[in-house]
């Protein structure tokens, strides 16, 4: 059976690391490395916690890269004598591709890039993988399988990495700033915060469902909620007025663009 072990224990690769352990992985077999040598206590404290990052690498066949972009360089540096060809690392961070990974490390080992997102801590999550050919399909099937514990998971190609970001990894951002000007326009005419966050959570829920269960496309969907004249039209008017389509897209460009902006970064 692969090991699997972790650089950096944040949010993400906690909930990674919780969902692994829920279905059955033993933590006394999962090796991690964090700067703050008790962090990975708030996981499980019966972690195989190292001391040296160096040997996560050892003792692990993949890798999960859990830190942030810009500690990327100083990270790969400081294991780039312990790797070999039968390890494969994880890269979870935007901007952060494969080719920056083995070509870092002296084109030695293999390199997965996925793009997760932070609903995964609460078993929600909706995850892009990209399979690198240079991986078997062994490997590739464990990662992906580790992801599907907690996430709905779909393969990309990862030319299209930098651009999937902003539909899923981003994206929680957009929808929990679109929800709060929800509840506080809701509180500035007098509706309880609670009763109004309940409502437009359960609305997005149910909106889903229609997307994906409805049978009808996104257009004939909006249209069922705007009645000529009525209520939902005049709100429509003003979103378009406030140009709110091109600006959702404008944004997710903004996003794409700053990924690319972090690959070229790191080059």
């Amino acid at each position: 059976m692969k090991k699997i072990g972790f650089i950096g224990t944040g949010n993400m690769a906690k909930a990674i690391i919780q969902s692994m352990i829920k279905n059955g992985f033993d933590p006394c077999n999962i090796p991690v490395f964090d700067i703050d040598n008790q962090k990975y206590k708030l996981i499980n404290e019966n972690l195989d916690f190292q001391n040296d990052i160096s040997c996560v690498v050892s003792k692990s066949d993949i890798i999960f890269l859990a830190v942030k972009p810009q500690n990327y360089k100083e990270v790969l540096s400081s294991i780039k004598h312990c790797v070999s060809s039968d390890k494969t690392f994880v890269s979870i961070a935007a901007g952060i591709t494969t080719n920056y990974i083995v070509n870092a490390l002296d084109n030695i080992p293999k390199a997965i890039r996925v793009m997760p997102n932070t609903p995964l801590l609460l078993n929600k999550g909706a995850v892009a993988i990209a399979q690198n050919l240079d991986v078997s399909n062994e490997i590739f099937d464990i990662v992906k399988q580790i992801f599907e514990l907690s996430s709905l998971v779909e393969i990309i190609s990862e030319d299209k990495m930098d651009e999937i970001i902003s539909v899923n990894g981003s994206s929680p951002a957009y929808v929990y700033l679109f929800v709060k000007a929800i509840v506080d326009y809701a509180q500035s005419v007098g509706l309880d915060y609670d009763v109004s966050l309940n409502l437009i959570c359960q609305t997005l829920i149910g909106s889903a469902e229609m997307i994906k269960h409805s049978g009808y496309d996104l257009d004939d969907l909006i249209k069922m909620v705007s009645s000529p004249g009525g209520t939902t039209l005049a709100a429509l008017d003003t979103l378009n007025q406030l140009d709110f389509y091109g600006s959702i897209k404008q944004a997710m460009q903004s996003c794409t663009n700053r990924a690319k902006e972090l690959s070229k970064g790191l080059q």
